[in-house]
């Protein structure tokens, strides 16, 4: 894709997506980042993946000093492009509105996000966990920075007592 292509791919997002984003940079030639609030996420998200349209790839947690970061990257294909939509959910509401709850290729990583960084995505439809053992300590989330091996035991990880 040319810098010229690019360049309608930022323009064109600016325009649709208006006062709902904080920012939108390309720091690569095939990669945006566009950020947003909590709220305006899944509005956002939505967007892309159903009128733009990107394909779903994954999500990612990081653990930052005032949150969660979330960041969801969607595909592009045929302007061979990457559009990353990042959202910080503050530690004080560490809740977000459900993707999944109305497209359902985004459950599972919401999931994940939940039982690895605690983050609580309101009004996805099953919230049970998808790696760690029904043993495993509620409230301790591994992919934390205040996560240490040393609060749980073996036997928080005990699969064939958890069924797994």
């Amino acid at each position: 894709m040319s810098k010229r292509e690019n360049g309608k791919v930022m323009k064109d997002l600016k325009k649709k997506l208006k006062k709902k984003i904080i920012d939108i940079a390309q720091p690569r030639e095939k990669r945006i980042y566009i950020r947003v609030e909590p709220e305006k996420t899944p509005e956002v998200v939505e967007y892309l993946f159903s009128k733009y349209k990107c394909k779903f790839c994954t999500a990612s947690g990081i653990d930052m000093r005032e949150g969660i970061e979330i960041i969801y990257h969607l595909a592009r294909e045929d302007k061979n492009m990457v559009i990353n939509v990042k959202t910080l959910v503050p530690y004080s509401k560490l809740e977000i509105e459900s993707i999944g709850r109305r497209i359902k290729a985004f459950r599972w990583i919401e999931r994940e996000i939940n039982e690895m960084f605690g983050v609580i995505f309101k009004g996805h439809p099953d919230m049970r966990r998808l790696i760690l053992p029904d043993s495993f300590p509620k409230g301790k989330y591994p992919l934390r920075k205040d996560f240490k091996n040393s609060d749980v035991t073996d036997e928080d990880y005990d699969y064939e007592r958890s069924g797994i």
